[in-house]
């Protein structure tokens, strides 16, 4: 009888190495898959969260008859000029339009401390003494105000990774201020002194759905809401100096320039040619380092702060555009809305419709003064219709535009 040997199978080296080397590439060719569907998906959960503050913002009108009012809230002149302190805190007439909607967005916990005295200070510790914050809160940049720090899930694009200081609590989502440069921010009440604007420069600049420190309604869309952005993406800052989240400051000629060309900042040389989508930061590229903003001054730190650069978006320049102002923070400019999905940014219409626009939308002459009665001439009249072509036309709410082309 023969003895049977038996001999132990298994992969030789190289069989080893070749397994190895097609699930790498597999992997490979799979990753980029995977990486397209996860944005897909926070895409989607994005569009959704526009839906919702869309929802919000037609409950809102549903129940007080008008839409809420952006750059809105408590003023006392004279005390506590910066609205900082717990003593006669008030929020300087800063409040942005999503304060408004907290409670219908299922925020009405956080609703309840801000509408009512709060006694605590953002680590949750009382305040000394008798102290308390006043009803509406602090200044929307009173970082000792716990609910100015509360990140809300509903006002973040999943795709945006922005998280942390120097900002405040952040969001991504800024409401359409029209199609001017001028008195979008300050919109019906100076900041300053607490006076009422004049009724001409107001009315003719403030031509979005929103108007700082006035209530507008559905009614007051005369271009119809399926026409008309009431909202739109915001990306927030990195810690960079993207265009679209930092805000160059001062181009060359000042207001005068910006106004009469809303491509001032670009023209300027201020983007860095080697990196289009940055401002330029010296080291001898071959372009001019602007003013930038720094601090907690950046697109999207504040949700709660009325100011342009933080809630706010204009229909000048194309989605995805830069950032551009004459003056501060809490000055009107170019403040485009962006976002880090591909091509383009979720628009919230005023009927409650979510709109994908492109980068490419049609923008008229981008070069073109803005509607401005103040300094017309050379700015155009009031009245006159969007220079900035499909684009402008879908911002503005009343001007008798009739729209053509895709959007």
């Amino acid at each position: 009888m023969k003895n049977s040997v038996r001999r132990a199978h298994g992969f030789t080296l190289v069989e080893l190495l070749v397994v190895i080397a097609i699930i790498g590439v597999l992997v490979g060719l799979l990753l980029p898959a995977v990486q397209a569907a996860r944005e897909a998906a926070r895409r989607m959960s994005c569009s959704n969260n526009v839906k919702q503050i869309g929802l919000a913002v037609h409950n809102y009108h549903s129940a007080y008859g008008k839409l809420p009012m952006t750059m809105g809230g408590t003023f006392e002149a004279g005390a506590n000029s910066g609205g900082t302190a717990p003593v006669g805190s008030n929020n300087r007439r800063r409040l942005s339009w999503l304060v408004g909607i907290l409670p219908f967005l299922e925020q009405q916990a956080l609703w309840q401390q801000i509408s009512n005295p709060n006694r605590y200070n953002a680590a949750g510790a009382l305040l000394g003494g008798n102290e308390s914050w006043n009803a509406m809160g602090p200044a929307p940049w009173t970082t000792q105000y716990g609910p100015w720090m509360t990140d809300i899930k509903a006002f973040r694009c999943p795709s945006d990774p922005g998280f942390g200081a120097p900002a405040l609590g952040r969001t991504n989502y800024g409401g359409c201020l029209g199609d001017s440069t001028d008195w979008t921010t300050n919109g019906a009440f100076t900041f300053g002194n607490g006076s009422w604007n004049s009724a001409g420069s107001r009315v003719s600049s403030c031509r979005g759905v929103f108007v700082a420190r006035q209530f507008t309604a559905f009614r007051d869309i005369l271009d119809g809401t399926s026409n008309t952005i009431m909202a739109g993406e915001m990306q927030t800052s990195l810690g960079d100096r993207a265009k679209t989240t930092n805000l160059a400051r001062n181009p060359p000629g000042g207001w005068s320039s910006l106004h009469t060309n809303p491509s001032a900042c670009e023209q300027a040389n201020f983007l860095d040619p080697t990196r289009p989508q940055f401002w330029c930061g010296g080291g001898g590229t071959g372009c001019t380092t602007p003013d930038l903003a720094g601090g907690n001054q950046m697109r999207g730190y504040r949700w709660a702060d009325g100011g342009l650069l933080y809630t706010g978006i204009t229909t000048i320049r194309p989605p995805n555009s830069e950032l551009c102002t004459a003056g501060g923070d809490s000055s009107s400019g170019t403040m485009s809305p962006s976002s880090h999905h591909q091509g383009g940014v979720h628009c919230l219409m005023s009927d409650g419709a979510v709109r994908f626009i492109t980068d490419s939308i049609e923008s008229g002459n981008q070069q073109s003064p803005v509607v401005n009665n103040s300094m017309s001439p050379p700015c155009l009249p009031a009245g006159s219709a969007s220079p900035f072509g499909l684009w402008g036309a879908l911002g503005t709410r009343a001007s008798h535009e009739v729209l053509e082309g895709d959007f």
